[in-house]
């Protein structure tokens, strides 16, 4: 099988180090366990573990009940770094199965 190059390799990169240890609202140690799925406060597992698993069942009794706890910029930085945490997973899965192949 013939490899071939991403061409978006460098800007996902990229796009996963300024989310995940940019600057944020949150520690960027949170960040990256919402990204893995791991490793998080018990609070904020269920929610992360449903975004990696479903995401389309979150809800926002799901984020209101951590409202009390966490800002709404701190809630969104959790999302972002869990979805694209999934996401990479997700990709990382796909292009492993092409190798397979």
């Amino acid at each position: 099988m013939p490899t071939t190059t991403d061409p978006h390799a460098a800007l996902r990169d990229r796009v996963l180090h300024l989310v995940l240890d940019g600057p944020g609202e949150t520690r960027s140690a949170l960040r990256n366990a919402a990204a893995d799925g791991r490793g998080l406060p018990a609070e904020l597992q269920q929610l992360v573990d449903k975004i990696h698993a479903h995401a389309y069942k979150v809800t926002d009794e799901d984020i209101g009940d951590l409202q009390a706890k966490y800002s709404d910029d701190q809630l969104f930085e959790i999302v972002v770094s869990a979805a694209l945490g999934a996401s990479r997973r997700r990709l990382d899965a796909g292009l492993q199965a092409l190798r397979d192949a």
